[in-house]
This record gives C-alpha cells, structure tokens and sequence, in this order.
C-alpha cells in the first residue's frame, strides 16, 4: 500500500524566528497537527505544499530551544522531509500515543491551531479530541492566534505595492461601473444588476486581476442584504431613481503572492442624492472614520490595540445614533492573499478577536446600516506599520455619487 505524500518546498521555514516568538510569548513550544486538511494554516506557516492526498496523522513540534521533531506514519515516512529535525515513525495509535507524549517531554504550554471556546473561528482547525491527547501528554495546549498572525498574517513590502495597485484599480472599476449605468439610463438602455456585475467582472481581465467570486452589485432593497448577489437568473432591473451598491474585491493575477483589495461604494442613479441616503451615508461614514481615527492615533501613539477595540468603536457610533441593531456585521475583515485572511478581524459582534493590530498586517473597516428598503455600507482597506497607517484608492467616498449627475 502507497500513497505519494511528497512535500514541495515554497521557501525555507525560518526555525529560528519562531523560536525567537516563542520566547516573547513565553511558549515552550509551537505545534502542528496535520490530517485530512484539517488545517490549511500548518502546510502554508511551514512553506509547505502537497502534490497529493496526506492521508495519515503527521505532528510537527518546534520547540522553544532545540531542533525541531517530526512524528510522522510508516507509510507516509516522507510527509515531512523537506522540513529540518529529528524523524520518528509510528505504525498504530499506541506508539503514535508514546513517541507524542516523548517529543512533548518537557513543555508546559504548548501553541496550536486553537481557540478558546471557537472565539476566532479562522484559528480553531485542530479537534477537541487532538487538543485533549495533546494535553493528556503534559503540556497545556494555548492558542496559536498571536504566531499565526506573525508567520502567516503579515504582508512584505512588495505585497503592499500589490495591494495598493489593487485597490486604487478597483476604485477605478467602480466609476466604470457607475458610468456604464449612466451611459445605459441616457440612452435608453435596459440595464440590471447582473449586466454590471459582469461588467465588473470583465474590467477585472482588463486590469490584470483576479478575484474568488464575482462582486455585490445590489439594488435598493437587495443592498440591505449584506451578501445578496445577483445571478445570470435572479437579478433586478436598475432604472432612474434606484439606490445602488458595489461591493467588489479582487488582486493582481501575479505574483502569486499578490494581496486583494476589497471596497464598497455607493451611488444613487439620479443627479441630485435624496436626503434620507445622505442621512444613513453620513453615520456610516462617520462609523468608519472614528474606526479609521481610533487605528490611526493608536499606531501613531504606539498604543497596542485589538480588533475588537476597532469594532466597538465604530460600532459605538452607529449605536449612539439609533441604528445598533441595524449593523449586523463585524466592522472589518483581515486581507490577505486571500479576501478573508487569518490576521486579526475587526469583529466584536460574530467573534470575540481580542488579537492585537500588528505592523505590516492588512484588514477592511466597513460598517453598515441596513434597512428593508436599502442598506450603506462604506469599506476601506486599511494597513498598518510599526507607526504607519496606509489606506488605498484616495480618496475615500465621501458622499453618495450622483451617477447622473453632468460633470
């Protein structure tokens, strides 16, 4: 019985940088469990890839101080090769059970891809049963949240260019977007929301972009449903008069490491915007700008903060102003190379990311007020340095666009 388990390195793991992290957290060591793509974070933090199926249980273990150790099964004895450190083989569960308890000798707290009660969902990837093996062997299991964002989370500074290509590219495609609806109106076309969402779509290749899925584009009570989409077959017509929303995201084709920009905007399909848009425009935007404010003084202060902090602020706002309940999503995400990353959020609301903001990690600030006849939501992407703030595609919106308003 075979199975091809060949690893392929992507880069070389810096050993000594995550030990370096584990002695600032006072850990006695990080580890990786691995089974049937249990955890897409463990293969990406260890630069690794596979070319085929891993079917069998593999633990790596980076210890504090030491040479890292491998556990790995007899039939898949290669699973971890690429990687530095002693290898031990285990046939059945006894000895997987003995040489686990021998490599964690020692340790008294371990990390791993965990998290307390599910507050983060993007760390929790290893099982009840896992975390309870792993502690039956001595050590106390703690979540991995602070590592990964360090190993995982942050961009180098060619990612940042990528990313701030992306999203001043996108805030291009938006005023295409717009002025393909004007162009339909004034000409007495009959436009919807499919027709721009692919038009959208196609402004992507015209870019060099990429995206996972095709953008929001949400007319009038469709923009109060945060995640509606139109389809090839469920759709609304877009006509004089309607309240319209884009929700687009997408990155560079290449590199491979190229990071997503992600913005929403809005606009009314009339030249002057009526005054109950610019009512809840206006307390979005300012939810979004006392969010933007509170990161910015904070870093500029060298004040460390967390995600959660960043969610009460703006979510405050909203609050004090009679829509609390009305906001009924996390204020932000984090960005990656992939739309929803594994940094920290900007959450209170769904989970409780109590992870810091650190240098050189990306995320959205995007509240919303959502209503049965329609919704705002405004989004930015925001990063952030060691005593920097950055947000692409200025400038930000600050009204309503009047999409038929004569320039």
């Amino acid at each position: 019985m075979t199975a091809n388990t060949t690893a392929i390195e992507s880069d070389l793991l810096d050993v000594a940088a995550i030990q370096k992290a584990l002695a600032e957290q006072n850990l006695d060591g990080w580890l990786f469990y691995f089974f049937h793509n249990n955890d897409p974070l463990a293969p990406r933090i260890l630069k690794l890839s596979y070319d085929h199926f891993c079917s069998r249980r593999w633990f790596y273990f980076i210890p504090r101080q030491g040479a890292p150790k491998k556990l790995v099964h007899r039939i898949e004895m290669d699973a971890l090769d690429r990687l530095p450190g002693e290898r031990v083989v285990y046939l059945g569960w006894r000895e997987l059970e003995q040489n686990l308890e021998l490599m964690l000798a020692g340790a008294r707290s371990v990390a791993m891809q965990y998290s307390p009660r599910d507050a983060v969902p993007y760390i929790s990837r290893v099982d009840a049963g896992t975390v309870e093996l792993v502690e039956s062997c001595g050590p106390k299991v703690v979540s991995s949240g602070d590592l990964v964002q360090l190993f995982e989370a942050r961009w180098n500074a060619a990612q940042l260019a990528t990313h701030l290509e992306a999203v001043e590219a996108l805030r291009k495609i938006v005023f295409e977007g717009f002025a393909e609806i004007r162009r339909c109106i004034q000409n007495q076309e009959s436009v919807n929301e499919f027709q721009i969402q692919q038009f959208i779509v196609s402004a992507y290749a015209r870019y060099g972009m990429t995206s996972n899925s095709p953008p929001i584009v949400a007319v009038n009570e469709h923009s109060g449903s945060p995640h509606y989409q139109p389809t090839r077959n469920s759709y609304s017509e877009i006509h004089k008069g309607d309240f319209i929303l884009f929700d687009i995201w997408a990155k560079k084709q290449s590199p491979s490491d190229a990071i997503y920009g992600d913005i929403t905007w809005t606009g009314y399909v009339g030249s002057e915007v009526p005054d109950k848009y610019k009512e809840i425009f206006d307390i979005v935007a300012g939810a979004r700008d006392a969010a933007l404010a509170f990161v910015t003084d904070s870093i500029v202060g060298g004040k460390a903060i967390r995600g959660a902090e960043v969610d009460d602020v703006s979510r405050r706002y909203i609050t004090e102003r009679g829509y609390g309940p009305q906001f009924v999503h996390r204020t932000g995400h984090s960005i990656g190379t992939e739309v929803h990353a594994n940094g920290a959020n900007i959450d209170n609301l769904e989970t409780r990311d109590e992870r810091r903001l650190i240098p050189r990690t990306g995320f959205s600030i995007e509240p919303g007020i959502y209503l049965p006849e329609f919704g705002v939501r405004s989004e930015i992407d925001v990063y952030v340095d060691e005593s920097e703030v950055q947000v692409g595609g200025q400038p930000i919106q600050r009204e309503v666009v009047p999409i038929l308003r004569n320039n």
